[in-house]
């Protein structure tokens, strides 16, 4: 007689349709673990509470009030007070959770859950302390890790790091050495891939409205100054050799009037990889992240790369003449985006280091196989 499934329940703030880096990552792990056999729950935001099942994984939706992300930016949803009975009501049902990033609601009431079901849990922390303007939004991160984040740390089973940084925060706010782990995204390669051909490149220049014969830079993230585009915007020019696209919401005030910017506003995922597909490179001047996924998807569509010179890639071993990692200094990023686009032969060079680092490295199947040991390494079974 077979075993009976593996019953895991992903917890994430966020969740497609939301655009956003962990919930794409989620999707997919969802995705991932159910065609694996598992049957999987996912625990997640909404305006409006629901429970549906989508691409064979069943997704509890709880209300919550978004208003920081539409307002200021801060991806932080306020749940109603149905979070923890739902978070209680699905941990005993699962015989391992995984936790996303320990900063959120969502998270905290799956961990508290966790802990007086005695269910074990996995946590997945993407991002270190963010530098954010916004001196509220830097104190209630402190107040999160330095309490109820750094126990839902220690009481973690396996903590994953997609990169050095994160790693030496988590290791400083509670995680047990033994049992943190470097685990890379995955990302799909076939959906995430580069131009064809010369044709199919004006296609998706004419799906965008986008110039046919400009060099193209492209940003794929939301506009808050901690991914960097306000950074781009600097270094760009009307006379520069290239022209800026934006896909992402945010703030756009600083959009308005600039010749050559060109803003796509938040695209779906299948739109989001036309648009890599459009493009000449890609550029994302962020801080605190590592290696973000939109910098995997841009690697895999092919496309030259220039972000942050982030400790958090040394686990990478990337080789530095073909992806440009700068300093956060918009004069620098300047130069080296003037340098690129007049540059063909080294574009064709950074793109084709790209796409082959991303078919090594980045195989969701590895992620999955990598994750199920570790669930199953510790599960209530």
């Amino acid at each position: 007689m077979s075993a009976r499934p593996l019953k895991v329940l992903l917890v994430s703030h966020y969740y497609p349709p939301h655009v956003g880096g962990i919930e794409n990552v989620v999707h997919r792990e969802a995705k991932g673990l159910s065609e694996q056999g598992a049957e999987v729950t996912v625990l997640t935001s909404a305006d409006r509470s629901s429970s549906t099942v989508e691409d064979g994984v069943r997704v509890v939706r709880v209300a919550a009030w978004n208003g920081a992300e539409r307002r200021a930016g801060v991806p932080f949803p306020l749940f109603s007070p149905a979070l923890l009975t739902t978070a209680l009501r699905l941990v005993r049902r699962a015989d391992v959770v995984h936790i996303h990033d320990c900063l959120y609601l969502s998270s905290l009431a799956a961990g508290l859950a966790a802990r007086l079901t005695r269910t074990p849990y996995v946590l997945t922390q993407h991002v270190a302390l963010v530098d954010h303007p916004s001196g509220l939004v830097r104190s209630v991160q402190r107040a999160v890790y330095g309490g109820p984040g750094r126990a839902l740390l220690r009481g973690a089973r396996s903590v994953f790091t997609l990169n050095a940084s994160v790693a030496r925060f988590v290791r400083q706010h509670g995680a047990r050495v033994h049992r943190a782990h470097h685990l890379a995204n995955g990302v799909d390669t076939a959906h995430f891939r580069p131009v064809a051909s010369a044709t199919e490149r004006a296609l998706a220049r004419e799906r965008f409205g986008l110039p046919a014969n400009r060099v193209l830079v492209l940003f794929v993230g939301r506009l808050v100054p901690k991914k960097g585009y306000d950074l781009l915007l600097a270094a760009h020019t009307p006379e520069a050799g290239y022209d800026l696209v934006l896909c992402g919401d945010g703030d756009t005030k600083a959009l308005t009037g600039r010749r050559g910017v060109h803003h796509l506003g938040a695209q779906s995922p299948e739109a989001v990889a036309d648009a890599y597909r459009a493009c000449d490179v890609f550029a994302l001047p962020s801080i605190a992240e590592g290696f973000p996924l939109t910098v995997q998807e841009a690697m895999a569509s092919g496309l030259p790369v220039i972000t942050t010179d982030d400790p958090g890639y040394a686990p990478y071993l990337l080789d530095r003449d073909r992806v440009s990692l700068l300093p956060r200094d918009h004069s620098e990023l300047a130069a080296e985006l003037g340098k690129l686009a007049a540059d063909p032969e080294r574009r064709t060079l950074m793109g084709e280091y790209s796409r082959t680092y991303a078919e090594k490295a980045f195989a969701w199947d590895d992620h999955v196989q990598t994750l199920l040991a570790r669930y199953r390494g510790g599960t209530r079974r």
